[in-house]
């Protein structure tokens, strides 16, 4: 019992110290499922940057703004990933980023879950989204991980299609160091 309090006195100590967080890019990743011809598929887009203030103590103080760079896209196709990187999805030329910013963190049900409200920004178009996420200390650093779901239509992304799914869903690691 000693240990387990003293390894969550030791995370909160951790996260209330260190209340400015900056994104690596390894560890960190925004990863994507989508049904097509009826069957998943998915990829990762890494390149992530940006700036995070977190304590877990007071979440209503925290804040949240991380990018990801569309060029990264990876679906283990060259072929489908230069595609995607196309003005038909997700134009990275002319929309380099995907953009995630909080407007608002709330307290969750433990010491580690919170819930995220703000806008998520794709090829030039802003739509509110909410999610509970995760917050843990890890490596020297804080891991964010959260998932939701968008519609691709929502933000232009694609054609409308009889054999793609216009729903994604979106896993989200943020791996980030005390800056």
């Amino acid at each position: 019992m000693k240990q387990l309090f003293f390894i969550a006195a030791l995370f909160s100590a951790t996260l209330v110290q260190a209340q400015v967080f900056i994104p690596t890019d390894e560890g960190s990743k925004l990863h994507f499922v989508i049904k097509n011809f009826a069957v998943n598929t998915g990829g990762d887009i890494s390149g992530m940057e940006g700036r995070i203030i977190f304590d877990a103590s007071k979440p209503g103080a925290a804040g949240i703004d991380v990018k990801a760079k569309v060029s990264t896209i990876d679906t283990d196709n060259e072929k489908r990933d230069n595609h995607l990187k196309n003005e038909d999805f997700f134009d990275a030329e002319k929309y380099p980023d995907i953009r995630i910013q909080s407007t608002r963190i709330t307290k969750g049900a433990d010491l580690k879950r919170f819930n995220f409200s703000g806008n998520l920004t794709i090829k030039g178009k802003t739509k509110k989204i909410s999610f509970p996420f995760t917050a843990e200390g890890k490596n020297g650093g804080a891991l964010f991980t959260g998932n939701f779901e968008i519609l691709r239509s929502d933000f232009g992304i694609g054609k409308e299609s009889a054999t793609m799914s216009d729903k994604v869903k979106v896993s989200l690691s943020v791996f980030a160091k005390a800056g």
